[in-house]
């Protein structure tokens, strides 16, 4: 079948690559248009602009597919299938009826559950013990449309967004190009999603970012999990914003005498003095800092950062 893809993000290259290796054709790949970025707001473009290119793909780059350029490239391109993998839009009926066959979307959790922006992150966030990915046949609604295919995968203890993403990612091009395969073939057989088990996972706001010391070590490990490695979660030191890229929960028993030798309190945020590794109280249990960075410095170790600045006793947030 002939297919137009449609995407922008990192996580959308494997998908491409999937097609564009499979006995499809890629007629065109569309992404959005170069945007400022980096410390120069050198214009900058998308992750997939870049693949296609690398693969001598032919590439439009637009600012949206909804109406104008973008919508005319798409319309003469006539595509049997329009893949569309974190492309970061909700696309109108006018998009939605181009293609012949169908427009199918890549979605990073099994629909219906964590439907939305970022259901990686949610995943983790929310302690899933597993995800997965989902095809479906797009509507006008928020991943709403009817399931072709889905693929299940376990989420460790050790996962982070940067390092789940990328395995769903990875198994998000399999089952598109399976999903083609099937469409093509007349096999697939549509199943309608269960509004009742129906579940949200809204795009990260700055404020997600900021650890609340006062939750449980777990909570905080797990949102620290969710939002490495871009763009880390976050807390203050000395005034100062300082990223924490990761931790765990700790058991130390000693904990509380060591404080209270010190004259300290155990509130949530202290950091505690005189102990092996960098441990900081929480409103249950307590935090090891294990790789952080202070505000306009590298990622160092937390053994690194204990050397330098010494901050046992220290109230962080």
């Amino acid at each position: 079948m002939q297919v137009v893809f449609l995407g922008n993000a990192a996580w959308s290259v494997p998908s491409l690559e999937a097609v564009a290796g499979s006995s499809h054709e890629l007629i065109l790949v569309i992404t959005r248009s170069p945007r400022p970025a980096g410390r120069g707001n050198r214009l900058t473009p998308t992750a997939v602009a870049e693949s296609a290119r690398s693969l001598g793909l032919p590439l439009r780059e637009v600012e949206t597919v909804k109406s104008g350029e973008g919508l005319d490239v798409l319309a003469r391109a006539a595509p049997d299938v329009l893949a569309v993998v974190a492309y970061g839009e909700i696309v109108p009926k006018t998009v939605l009826d181009v293609p012949a066959v169908a427009p199918v979307n890549v979605h990073f959790s099994l629909l219906p559950a964590l439907r939305g922006a970022a259901p990686v992150q949610r995943a983790i966030l929310e302690g899933f013990s597993a995800t997965g990915v989902t095809t479906i046949r797009m509507d006008e609604g928020m991943d709403t449309g009817p399931i072709l295919l889905q693929a299940r995968e376990a989420i460790s203890p050790e996962d982070d967004a940067g390092s789940l993403g990328a395995r769903l990612a990875a198994m998000g091009g399999r089952l598109l190009v399976d999903t083609l395969d099937r469409l093509e073939a007349g096999s697939l057989v549509e199943q309608h999603q269960d509004e009742a088990k129906a579940t949200y996972a809204p795009k990260l706001k700055p404020e997600d970012r900021v650890i609340d010391w006062s939750q449980s070590s777990e909570a905080i490990v797990r949102q620290v999990r969710a939002l490495a490695p871009e763009p880390a979660a976050t807390t203050t030191f000395r005034g100062k914003t300082l990223k924490i890229l990761r931790a765990s929960s700790s058991n130390d028993l000693m904990i509380e005498a060591l404080l209270l030798e010190a004259g300290k309190s155990l509130l949530p945020g202290r950091v505690v003095p005189d102990t092996e590794g960098l441990q900081v109280v929480t409103g249950e249990g307590l935090l090891e800092l294990e790789e952080l960075a202070p505000e306009g410095k590298r990622w160092m170790s937390a053994a690194e950062f204990d050397r330098g600045y010494r901050p046992g006793g220290e109230i962080l947030g």
